[in-house]
């Protein structure tokens, strides 16, 4: 196993062909892996466990589709790991970056069980995505209220409040 730096457009080439023709879950991981990089480099932390994780962080949304008729977290948190596990075992990545990483898809939907730098750059990576998904009704005032509450690290903050304030 190496530990070199995981070659990011093998990575995303192993993403897009798992979702196949699921366009919006590749937009989505591309976006995320996007922000986690863009946090990251302010922040710090595992740039193999921040790229993979962002990367790879819904893999198990289809599994969890077809086993459960449900597209739901915690689904997504079980069905994740084993998969994101197979694609970084293929690209010859350590062991313990792979651990991480199947660790931090395995709690993505719940702060506060792995309080790790890469998890919180991984969530709030993921929180920028789904709130511009899910925020523009809001007024300036409950973003600002939601942004204070949910993100996790002061670069994740900074870019929220430049993209929705």
């Amino acid at each position: 196993m190496s530990s070199a730096k995981i070659d990011k457009d093998k990575l995303i080439a192993k993403m897009e062909a798992y979702f196949g023709e699921d366009k919006r879950r590749i937009k989505h991981a591309h976006t995320v892996a996007d922000y986690a990089l863009e946090i990251h480099e302010s922040a710090g932390g595992d740039y193999n466990v921040i790229l993979a994780a962002g990367a790879l962080h819904d893999i198990g949304i289809h599994e969890a589709e077809r086993k459960y008729q449900s597209c739901a977290g915690r689904y997504q948190e079980i069905e994740g790991p084993p998969i994101a596990r197979d694609i970084l075992e293929q690209m010859n990545v350590a062991e313990e970056i792979i651990n991480e990483v199947c660790e931090i898809i395995a709690h993505h939907h719940n702060p506060g069980i792995i309080n790790t730098l890469n998890f919180r750059t991984l969530y709030d990576a993921d929180m920028l995505v789904n709130l511009g998904d899910e925020g523009r009704e809001y007024d300036k005032d409950k973003m600002q209220r939601i942004i204070d509450k949910t993100f996790l690290t002061p670069a994740g903050k900074k870019i929220a409040q430049e993209l929705f304030l």
